[in-house]
C-alpha cells in the first residue's frame, strides 16, 4: 500500500474546496470522551456539520438516524437530545464494560426522470426497495444514484471489546485491526474498509486532524486502501482525528448526468472521529 503524507498550505486548502466545494462542509460527532472507567458512566456526543472541524459554525447534525449500541450489540438509548442552532447533543449512559458504537447510516437513491416535458427529481427517502414505485408510468431518461453515508464513533469503557464491529453488509464499514480506542502518537494504525461486506480496494482515505482554525495547514494525511481494504496511518501527535473513506469516482462520473436508464450508480463515505493519546 503506498500511503501519502501531505502537509497543505492554505493556497492549497482553498484549491482543495474550490475543486471540490461541498467538501468544505464535514459531518462529524464527537464524543466528551473515548476511553472512560469506573461505574455510573455517561458520554456525552457533540454532533455538527461545519468547516472548521470540531467548532460549531454551520448546522447541527440531525439526530433522526443516529443510534447507539451496547457492547453486547444490544440497541441503547440516547437521552437527553437537542438540536439548536449549530449543533446537536446527546447523552449515552454506559451501563455495560466495553466498547460502544454511536451511529447514523442513510441509505437513499438519487435522480431524476422526465416526464410530460419536464424534468422532476425523485422524492426524498426514494430507496432500491421503493425505487419502482416512486417513477410514474412513462418517465423517461431515468437517471439514479444509489448512496449510503456512515458517520459513527465508538467509546470504550474498561477494556476493549470487538461485538459491535460485526460488518451489517451495507455502505462502507471499518473493521479493526488496530482497535480505534487504542490508539497513540507516534505508532501505526491500521484499519480494514469493507464496502457492501467485502474488502475494498482503492477506497480514497483522508486523515484530518482537529484544531484547524489555528493553523494554516491542514496537516492532510491521503492514503488509499490496499487488496485487503487496508490502510495504515502514524499519528503524528496526540489529539483528535477525523477522518472521512469514500468510493472512487467512476471514470467520466462529474463530467455531465448518468446515461439514461442504466444501472444506478454506487456511492458511499464513512466518517469516524477518532481520539489518539500521547504515548
Amino acid at each position: 500500500m503506498k500511503k501519502r503524507i501531505l502537509g497543505l498550505a492554505a493556497t492549497a486548502a482553498l484549491a482543495m474546496m474550490a475543486a471540490a466545494p461541498a467538501s468544505a462542509h464535514r459531518q462529524w460527532m464527537l464524543p466528551s470522551s473515548t476511553v472512560l472507567s469506573g461505574d455510573d458512566v455517561w458520554v456525552t456526543v457533540d454532533a455538527a456539520v461545519s468547516n472548521d472541524l470540531f467548532y460549531f459554525e454551520h448546522q447541527p447534525l440531525r439526530l433522526d438516524a443516529v443510534k447507539a449500541w451496547a457492547p453486547d450489540g444490544s440497541e441503547a438509548t440516547l437521552e437527553n437530545k437537542a438540536t439548536g442552532r449549530y449543533r446537536s447533543t446527546f447523552d449515552v449512559h454506559l451501563t455495560k464494560k466495553g466498547t460502544w458504537k454511536i451511529a447514523s447510516a442513510v441509505d437513499a437513491v438519487m435522480g431524476s426522470y422526465d416526464l410530460d416535458g419536464k424534468t422532476e427529481r425523485l422524492p426524498r427517502g426514494t430507496t432500491t426497495a421503493n425505487l419502482a414505485e416512486r417513477i410514474p408510468a412513462g418517465a423517461t431518461n431515468v437517471r439514479t444514484a444509489e448512496v449510503n453515508n456512515r458517520n459513527e464513533i465508538f467509546v470504550t469503557l474498561g477494556e476493549p471489546t470487538d461485538t459491535v464491529f460485526a460488518p451489517t453488509g451495507k455502505g462502507i464499514e471499518l473493521v479493526p485491526v488496530t482497535h480505534p480506542n487504542d490508539l497513540f502518537a507516534g505508532e501505526e494504525a491500521t484499519f480494514q474498509f469493507l464496502l457492501d461486506g467485502k474488502p475494498a480496494a482503492g477506497l480514497s482515505v483522508t486523515v484530518i486532524p482537529g484544531g484547524i482554525r489555528y493553523r494554516d495547514a491542514l496537516g492532510q494525511i491521503d492514503a488509499t486502501t490496499d487488496a485487503e481494504g487496508k490502510v495504515a496511518v502514524t499519528w503524528p501527535e496526540p489529539g483528535l482525528y477525523w477522518i472521512n473513506v469514500t468510493t472512487p469516482r467512476a471514470e467520466g462520473e462529474g463530467e455531465g448526468p448518468p446515461a439514461p436508464n442504466a444501472a444506478p450508480q454506487r456511492r458511499a463515505s464513512y466518517v469516524t472521529t477518532l481520539e489518539v493519546m500521547a504515548p
